[in-house]
């Protein structure tokens, strides 16, 4: 049997990049725009795809819709998004960024989650399935299987999983 200890040092020196990067980014969004990383990149995805309808933006950031709604609550009273229901459709809602999130958004740094999501979006099935494997085993060696998933250095817990997340795991 070979010596796990190199393997062993690779897997925590790689968390330990990991959670450098998160905290250096996520503290570099906050110092450039007072934004938590989970706003700056809802704030990003509206301007991409703007108007966007609510369901849509979060899918886009594979979050729950009422997690969204509290989001989008915060960069409303802020003055960077504004919502507007549809004319055909009252209960439909789109998302727009203000004149004052189109100005942000110009200079905001990289989102340490959009990165994680466009480089997670790149990588085959097979590929995505060895990584869930994976981090399902980091989140059982730690016991945290029942803790909700807050977003990435934010107090915001995501709502329960997706359908897509459940259907994915479904093929294991």
């Amino acid at each position: 049997m070979r010596d796990k200890k190199p393997i062993i040092s690779n897997i925590i020196d790689n968390l330990r990049r990991v959670f450098q990067i998160l905290n250096e980014q996520s503290k570099k969004v906050e110092r450039e725009t007072g934004l938590t990383g989970p706003q700056l990149w809802a704030i990003k995805t509206i301007n991409e795809r703007s108007p966007i309808k609510v369901s849509d933006l979060a899918d886009n950031l594979y979050l729950h819709p009422t997690t969204v709604i509290g989001i989008i609550d915060r960069l409303e009273k802020q003055n960077l998004v504004k919502r507007r229901r549809s004319k055909d459709d009252r209960r439909v809602v789109w998302i727009e960024l203000t004149a004052n999130g189109n100005d942000l958004v110009k200079s905001a740094p990289e989102v340490a989650q959009g990165l994680l999501v466009s480089g997670l979006e790149d990588i085959s099935t097979n590929n995505l399935i060895e990584i869930d494997r994976s981090m399902k085993h980091l989140v059982k060696i730690f016991g945290a299987q029942q803790i909700p998933p807050k977003l990435i250095l934010s107090a915001e817990v995501n709502a329960p999983r997706n359908a897509n997340v459940k259907k994915l795991n479904k093929h294991k």
